[in-house]
């Protein structure tokens, strides 16, 4: 037996449109108001779905800083950004520096910590707006709030505060023995 001949191309096989692009367009869900009742439209933001640059943005809050052609409030907006941000690093710092097993400092850290980490979110839902602008104010604000509390602006840092301790207590935060 030799080799088989090749087969004849077959012509294209025409198929019809899948089931769905032949439904109609679909109506609003529910039931209609009631007579006299407004409708529920409510006319919805422009979402970006990629990194833009400009001074119309909505960020964090309806209408702020807004579609104005004003420029003052998109700056005030990268400004609060910027000091969530360095905000954030700060309370950071902070709770590093409390290191005591008491209830009321363990107490202390986890409301430091709660507050952190809100704030952290608020900044993460700003940069969510895709705003260049914020995204630049919230990086800058968490690069200069590390930089401010590492040389011990928010703290005074000492050299027995960067060394590892396996849980240990420093000598100046032990409990005094009676």
């Amino acid at each position: 037996m030799g080799p088989m001949p090749p087969m004849a191309p077959m012509p294209p096989m025409p198929m019809p449109p899948p089931p769905v692009w032949n439904m109609p367009p679909m109506g609003p869900m529910g039931p209609p108001p009631a007579p006299g009742m407004p409708g529920m439209f409510m006319p919805m933001p422009e979402m970006h779905s990629a990194f833009y640059w400009g001074h119309r943005a909505q960020v964090l809050f309806r209408d702020w800083p807004g579609d104005r052609g004003d420029v003052g409030m998109y700056i005030l907006c990268l400004v609060v950004v910027f000091a969530l941000a360095a905000l954030v690093e700060a309370l950071s710092a902070a709770a590093k520096g409390v290191s005591s097993r008491r209830p009321a400092a363990v107490l202390a850290i986890t409301g430091i910590h709660a507050v952190k980490m809100g704030l952290a979110y608020v900044v993460m839902l700003a940069v969510m707006s895709f705003n260049v602008g914020v995204l630049l104010a919230a990086v800058a604000g968490h690069t200069i709030g590390y930089l401010l509390a590492r040389i011990g602006l928010f703290r005074r840092a000492t050299r027995e505060d960067d060394a590892p301790r396996n849980g240990a207590l420093a000598a100046s935060e032990a409990e005094p023995r009676p």
